[in-house]
């Protein structure tokens, strides 16, 4: 099985900020944000093109993942972002307010072929095309703006996320539909670390691949709470091993903890070992 590309902790880092830009590499995150859009003041968007680029030329950034967040192609600022960093050293480029995959084609065309792109999931009509957007050939992300999509569905924050719960699993179905990797929402609370492992333990058990994060101090617990945990590798390890040994003798059926273990059960074990292997490797570089 292929090692997969850990993405438990996505961080927003503004495109504007020297400071910030250098400080994030050495941070342990899977993946950053590089945000022009709403970390980015009007008066700044267009130097920011060229800080961020320079940036990310310098690299630095060891098996991280680049993102790249321009403005809405319908903003005045938009195709100034593509045209400026088509080319830059990234793995994708993050598209805001996607309703559609017309909107995809649109900044598609503008981009490299075989550039990666991301959809952000915060529109009502982003959340109904959710299939149609997962399915687009050059999507390979989504990610969740819990923010914007709040506001758009006038509905109230709880810490439970009821009021958002059906948009959540909307994402989800697209996202395993057609293999796709989803991003939970930020926690706007970043001082508040029991509120943070609570909302990151929902979103993984919901399935998401990792959380987005607007400040370095939530890290450690998004890393953790993504990562899988010591008694879930060893359930694995015997859950594949009860298994193969079953197998072996062509007798009876593979029971482990008091809970028959099936083809399926093996699957997700596999994928929960090869996950924790990503995640070693990530930690020791």
């Amino acid at each position: 099985m292929q090692t997969p590309r850990p993405t438990r902790s996505v961080l927003y880092i503004p495109g504007s900020k020297d400071r910030a830009l250098d400080k994030a590499r050495g941070l342990p995150v899977d993946a950053i944000i590089f945000d022009l859009e709403d970390a980015v003041t009007p008066e700044a968007k267009v130097e920011a093109r060229a800080t961020l680029k320079a940036a990310l030329e310098g690299d630095g950034y060891a098996r991280k993942l680049k993102i790249i967040r321009i403005n809405g192609l319908d903003t005045e600022w938009g195709k100034g972002d593509v045209e400026a960093l088509r080319d830059a050293k990234c793995d994708a480029f993050l598209l805001p307010k996607v309703n559609g995959a017309a909107d995809i084609d649109a900044l598609a065309v503008m981009l490299p072929e075989g550039r990666d792109i991301w959809a952000m999931m915060e529109t009502p009509k982003g959340i109904l095309h959710a299939e149609e957007i997962a399915a687009h050939p050059r999507v390979t992300g989504f990610v969740a703006g819990t923010n914007d999509l709040a506001k758009e569905l006038n509905c109230r924050y709880r810490a439970d996320r009821l009021p958002m719960q059906m948009a959540l699993q909307m994402i989800m179905l697209a996202a395993r539909a057609h293999g796709v990797t989803a991003i939970d929402g930020v926690y706007n609370q970043f001082k508040d670390q029991d509120g943070l492992r609570a909302e990151c333990e929902q979103g993984r058990d919901m399935g998401f691949d990792g959380k987005t994060l607007i400040h370095p101090d939530q890290v450690a617990v998004t890393n953790e709470c993504f990562a899988p945990s010591e008694a879930e590798i060893d359930l694995a390890r015997r859950q594949i091993a009860a298994f193969e040994e079953v197998e072996k003798s062509g007798q009876g059926v593979a029971v482990v903890d008091g809970k028959i273990v099936e083809n399926l059960h093996v699957e997700t074990a596999r994928k929960i070992l090869a996950l924790a292997e990503a995640v070693a490797q990530t930690s020791a570089e």
